[in-house]
């Protein structure tokens, strides 16, 4: 059987060639547009962000390039209020008896904190017990340094500390110093560890309790802060002319003193 349709109707006709080759020539041509806009979009983008930086004042670094150093935080503490301080500590503590009463004496260091100090007390020369039952009937040879416990926190029980200028803890120092020489004997009711610290505060300005030497430490502290209103602040009485007597108690004038003329 013969095909009877038109023969331009089998080929296709050339207005349908012509229509088919225009439509891909658009097609290239969105994709070669969609192509370029893929390739550029990413250099936009940069571009747009350093202006930004430098709109913000924001300084960008290469890689491979270090930032600029940045100042450290100081890690050193104000200087305390009390460094280079002098002191003098009256303290107590226990003991298998009736406790120890002793001083520190020293320099604050730059953080206002105790560190290398001087420790002064009256006790028996002696790690037994032998010269200090010996010490209640009779005098036995005394040390006057540090003892067992003095440097342990855990064993004080009071403690009054008051703070000096410099010329006044040299001299304080050297009277302590001076106690320390010319104290070769304790013997328990008439001159011990609270008899020993009585005399320096004494010579410091401080009132006293009476009777000291017949008290247990920690009440002989904690009484001669009492006695003082808890003042820190010590200045020696001999550059102003007011001295100190035993009888008086507390600072007084040689008006003031026993036998004194009125």
């Amino acid at each position: 059987m013969e095909d009877t349709a038109p023969r331009e109707t089998r080929r296709g006709s050339p207005k349908r060639h012509q229509g088919n080759r225009q439509k891909l020539h658009r097609l290239d041509v969105v994709v070669g547009l969609c192509a370029a806009a893929i390739l550029i979009a990413p250099s936009v983008r940069t571009a747009q962000a350093q202006e930004v930086h430098k709109e913000g004042g924001v300084v960008s670094v290469k890689l491979g390039e270090s930032a600029p150093p940045v100042a450290r935080a100081s890690n050193t503490r104000p200087t305390s209020k009390l460094a280079g301080r002098y002191f003098v500590d009256f303290r107590a503590r226990t003991a298998a008896s009736y406790g120890h009463a002793f001083l520190w004496y020293g320099r604050l260091n730059e953080h206002g904190k105790v560190g290398k100090i001087e420790v002064a007390g009256l006790h028996p020369a002696s790690d037994s017990v032998v010269p200090y039952i010996l010490g209640h009937l009779v005098p036995v040879p005394s040390e006057t340094g540090k003892s067992y416990g003095d440097l342990d926190e855990q064993y004080l029980t009071a403690n009054y500390r008051v703070y000096l200028s410099e010329a006044d803890a040299k001299e304080v120092f050297a009277f302590i110093q001076h106690k320390q020489a010319t104290s070769p004997l304790w013997i328990a009711g008439v001159y011990n560890c609270t008899a020993f610290l009585a005399d320096i505060a004494d010579h410091m300005g401080l009132r006293t309790p009476p009777a000291s030497t017949w008290m247990y430490p920690e009440d002989f502290v904690n009484r001669l802060r009492e006695l003082n209103g808890g003042r820190q602040e010590i200045a020696l009485a001999a550059a102003s002319g007011v001295r100190r007597t035993p009888a008086c108690g507390f600072q007084c004038s040689p008006s003031d003193a026993p036998g004194a003329a009125r």
